[in-house]
């Protein structure tokens, strides 16, 4: 099967900063099952996330904060079982890390182990450096998360665009520059001006992968399941859809049943 890119060694966090520094931009999606993951990964994505938006797409949930540490787990081995070439990232899922640093690195230690990913992915800033240090003190891989954090959607009360004010910007960029420094790989930025995004990927050395985040940033990420057309009523501003599979795929299962009603499926061909 052909791929976007000819080199198919496993892409690692430092294979990602060297993208950044010859200014290969990096593709990262989402996926939460084998064949999905395995679909992705031949394709040739750098990164696959396995993303807690599990929650929404595969669980039926109106936000991510459901989800658990074990159904995160669930998906992730999934996810790894079918995965040769991408990096693969975990989500930290809602209370599995804030608050408390030792439950964060105990929660970290069991996806690390009980899944084979390269790393795992936290939303926060400062408000949560006490268990980003501890879990990268246990030497676990860990990719920030800024801007709309869906885990505190209770907080924000809306999905809008955030840091459009100036002192919301300003923490942003200050966590940013923290989160590099107390050494994670890489950020998410999700839903912010693509202006600050620009400049948070200027002033880093760091990957800073984006979300409704512009074009200034070292890659991009979507929701599989969105960016292929599986979902019908999502609709961002920042969403491509590059296919429509919500109609394929009901045409498909329409043909299927009238096959069956009407006794054409199987036909004689089609029996032993």
């Amino acid at each position: 099967m052909s791929t976007y890119t000819e080199d198919s060694r496993k892409v690692t966090t430092h294979r990602l900063k060297e993208m950044k520094q010859r200014g290969e931009k990096i593709s990262m999606l989402t996926a939460y099952d084998y064949s999905m993951a395995s679909l992705i990964d031949q394709a040739g994505m750098d990164v696959i996330l396995v993303g807690d938006s599990a929650s929404n797409v595969m669980a039926g949930n109106v936000t991510t904060l459901p989800m658990t540490l074990d159904q995160m787990i669930y998906h992730g081995s999934s996810v790894v079982k079918a995965v040769k070439r991408a990096l693969v990232v975990v989500d930290m899922p809602f209370g599995s890390y804030q608050g408390n640093s030792k439950e964060a690195v105990a929660s970290a230690i069991r996806i690390m182990k009980e899944t084979g990913a390269d790393c795992v992915k936290i939303e926060g800033g400062e408000e949560i450096r006490e268990s980003i240090e501890r879990i990268l003190s246990a030497g676990i891989p860990v990719m920030g998360h800024l801007g709309l954090t869906p885990q505190s959607i209770n907080k924000f009360g809306t999905y809008t665009v955030r840091a459009k004010e100036e002192a919301e910007a300003q923490k942003l960029i200050k966590d940013a520059h923290l989160l590099e420094e107390i050494g994670c790989f890489s950020i998410v930025l999700e839903k912010i001006p693509a202006k600050l995004a620009e400049r948070v990927s200027n002033e880093l050395s760091i990957p800073i992968i984006g979300i409704g985040a512009g074009n200034g940033t070292d890659g991009q990420v979507l929701v599989m399941h969105d960016m292929l057309g599986i979902n019908k009523g999502f609709s961002p501003r920042f969403l491509r859809r590059y296919a429509d599979l919500h109609t394929i795929i009901t045409e498909a299962v329409q043909a299927y049943i009238k096959d069956v009603k009407t006794r054409d499926f199987p036909n004689e061909k089609e029996q032993y």
